[in-house]
């Protein structure tokens, strides 16, 4: 509607403004620059909020994965969003990012390598610096927890083991798998990465605690010890 991008959403058509869309037909009849909308509440002097997130989401693909990426910064460079619209825009993504483990921990269950790479990809596939997580399992391979036992810069991040396993005790872990990102993209274990593995097996063993594999986790590929004939 060409006219509304002058028009502030409370002088839309009644049956067009996102609140009242929300009460006649519920939230899943709106678009994500709708729904992101309502989270802000107004736009700038020359854009609607509705219009205004969707040039925020343009610049990102329209993906909400991608939204997720900006940081406060970038969205206060976009006209009308200051550091209040920024906070709950980057809330509400790390509410979806929640949703999307909570599905996950329900029944997940970890059978191979793609499993682990699987579960954590909504978690780490934006983050800027390096962490390391852990997932915890039950005998049945069933995941008990997820916790980050690490993190650090853009190339290294430091992790303790007797952290790593104080965790698997205090959820009663009968197996782990271990979980880094590369922020670089690359998929070549480090000479650290080597070291940490070897450590993290041989207590694991001592504890009698199964190490299943440990990832090493890009946005679009993975290395995994397991198939690599490295555990």
């Amino acid at each position: 509607m060409e006219q509304n991008k002058k028009l502030s959403i409370r002088e839309w058509p009644e049956d067009e403004r996102p609140r009242e869309k929300v009460l006649r037909n519920g939230a899943s009849s709106l678009s994500k620059s709708e729904l992101l909308a309502i989270l802000i509440g107004s736009g700038n002097a020359e854009e609607s909020a509705v219009e205004l997130m969707k040039k925020v989401l343009a610049s990102c693909n329209d993906s909400i994965a991608e939204l997720s990426k900006l940081t406060v910064d970038d969205l206060c460079r976009f006209k009308g969003i200051g550091l209040a619209k920024a906070i709950t825009i980057i809330a509400a993504c790390e509410l979806w990012k929640r949703r999307q483990k909570d599905e996950r921990d329900e029944h997940f269950k970890v059978r191979c390598s793609q499993d682990v790479y699987d579960y954590f990809y909504p978690l780490m596939c934006d983050l800027p610096i390096e962490e390391c997580h852990v997932l915890l399992l039950n005998n049945m391979n069933r995941v008990i927890d997820s916790v980050k036992v690490g993190s650090g810069g853009y190339t290294g991040t430091t992790v303790d083991i007797r952290c790593v396993l104080r965790e698997a005790l205090l959820k009663r872990a009968t197996g782990m798998a271990l979980c880094h990102n590369h922020p670089s993209g690359s998929l070549k274990p480090s000479a650290e990465d080597d070291r940490l593995t070897k450590s993290i097996a041989s207590a694991c063993a001592v504890m009698n605690i199964r190490f299943l594999d440990h990832i090493i986790f890009t946005d679009r590929r993975f290395y995994s010890y397991k198939d690599e004939g490295r555990l």
